[in-house]
């Protein structure tokens, strides 16, 4: 059965919340730990088929999940903030440009994708989601398809629908995209039943 209602998320079991007054100190620790994790991701290149890819979108997806939606979009905006003031923490840059200008290209949709595919991820992850290997690769696929969705609608404004979009920003992907929601699938519920022996 699919949990519909509120249950305490992975960061929430792991850091619990403390008084009301001192929690902005604990969520903003999480939210610069993930913006540090998500620039670490972008900057690993990993051999696949049939093309390299990051391991940003297992992260970015995988930490929406663990925090939750309010706080998961809020890493995902302090990322985006960070990219957008000049700081190196896209893939592929300062090589392919930084700021505003890095942002514009052809990448930006993708990053688009990441604020709303980390709030649905993580309201899913708020009702008990990340739990179940079966939920986790269903919130998985929902989030990034609308991470893909965002990035191809982007490209081809970008690029023109005459262009073989779909050949550039979505068929070479799609072999790394499994592995990474699989991947998501075995390590949350894991750790959900590590949590609930120790």
């Amino acid at each position: 059965m699919i949990a519909t209602t509120p249950h305490t998320t992975l960061a929430d079991t792991l850091w619990p919340r403390a008084e009301t007054s001192t929690n902005w100190l604990r969520l903003t620790v999480l939210a610069f730990i993930g913006t540090l994790l998500m620039t670490i991701s972008a900057k690993i290149n990993v051999p696949f088929y049939p093309v390299p890819m990051t391991m940003q979108t297992f992260v970015v997806l995988t930490i929406s999940m663990a925090f939750g939606w309010r706080l998961g979009v809020a890493t995902v905006l302090l990322y985006l903030a960070e990219g957008a003031f000049g700081l190196p923490v896209f893939a592929g840059t300062p090589e392919k440009g930084i700021g505003i200008a890095y942002m514009m290209g052809p990448t930006g949709g993708y990053l688009v994708g990441f604020v709303l595919a980390a709030a649905i991820v993580g309201y899913l992850g708020e009702r008990g989601w990340d739990r179940n290997v079966f939920t986790t690769i269903a919130a998985m696929a929902l989030g990034t398809s609308m991470i893909f969705g965002f990035g191809v609608l982007w490209l081809g404004t970008l690029i023109g629908w005459d262009k073989p979009v779909l050949e550039f920003g979505f068929t070479p992907f799609i072999a790394g995209a499994v592995f990474k929601i699989l991947l998501s699938a075995a390590v949350l519920p894991l750790a959900w039943k590590f949590l609930k022996r120790s």
